[in-house]
């Protein structure tokens, strides 16, 4: 059985606008582009991107792979896209590696997935894996493709979920068993991979229905690490206080559990924990709705 791939361009839009906390001007771009003016934003972000600044590279090829601001030029998104790849921008490494395998360069793509799939990133995992148990540019090893789709899946990832529920109808036990043992030995050392607020997009992840089956087997396909601790993240804020507001009004229904203010460039994620596993920290974010909230693994 060969299976489909989930997650393809589009998930590229999903990649953050960067900001690194030494370069406020890139910061400054970002907000001109939260307040509608994507032209200054572009100027902002070109003038540093051309003196080598990743962060300013990778969101300028946003702003060409989404015709905002300036005209929709793929070309132009590949170039900015690979400066940042280049000197190891993740978020970058990502979309550059999709624009490509989306566009018919599959073996290209898979090099910058691959990269960043060892990396962790959940997009790159599940195309990556996919691609590994189909034998598709790669040598096929349905093991490993298990365990990198199972990486995927456990960070959330709704395609991931989908297409681990594929992989369980057609894999057996035995193989499966080797790719969750894979998986958890992978998950035990890796890093969780930053991000920020996204920019507005024009496009989404198309809809998939995720079926009982694999939200249970997304669950429990990765265990918690050796430390099992567990967050949920309730957002990500430009300044500090904000996300102390937040905390401050959930704070009644979270039962005791402590505030983690996570930095992450010039932005501040809210995590709120510990809890002993996905699971109790989904019950959590079900009593919080209609907050958005999702579980993360503390690493």
């Amino acid at each position: 059985m060969r299976l489909r791939y989930q997650l393809m361009l589009a998930a590229a839009l999903l990649a953050p606008v960067a900001a690194s906390p030494a370069a406020a001007t890139v910061k400054s771009g970002i907000e001109a582009w939260q307040k509608g003016e994507p032209a200054k934003a572009i100027a902002i972000w070109r003038a540093l991107a051309e003196k080598g600044d990743s962060d300013a590279a990778f969101n300028l090829g946003q702003a060409y792979r989404l015709g905002r601001g300036v005209a929709a030029d793929t070309g132009q998104a590949k170039k900015w896209f690979e400066r940042a790849a280049r000197v190891g921008h993740l978020d970058a490494q990502v979309s550059l590696g999709l624009l490509l395998f989306d566009s018919g360069s599959r073996r290209e793509g898979l090099t910058w997935l691959s990269r960043a799939a060892e990396r962790g990133e959940a997009r790159a995992l599940l195309v990556v894996g996919t691609a590994l148990f189909n034998g598709d540019d790669l040598p096929q090893d349905p093991v490993k493709g298990y365990a990198y789709v199972s990486r995927a899946a456990a960070q959330g990832l709704a395609p991931a979920r989908t297409t681990l529920a594929e992989m369980d109808r057609v894999l057996p036990l035995d193989k499966r068993r080797k790719g969750v043992a894979l998986a958890q030995e992978a998950a035990r050392g890796a890093k969780s991979p930053a991000s920020v607020d996204p920019i507005p997009k024009k496009t989404a992840v198309p809809k998939l229905e995720a079926t009982a089956q694999s939200t249970v087997t997304a669950n429990a396909a990765v265990k918690a690490s050796a430390r099992g601790v567990w967050r949920i993240q309730l957002g990500a804020f430009s300044n500090k206080g904000s996300a102390q507001a937040l905390f401050g009004k959930l704070q009644g229904k979270l039962g005791g559990a402590q505030a983690y203010y996570v930095p992450v460039g010039a932005m501040t994620r809210l995590q709120v924990g510990p809890f002993e596993s996905r699971a109790t920290a989904n019950a959590a974010c079900s009593r919080l709705k209609p907050q958005p909230c999702f579980a993360v693994e503390a690493r």
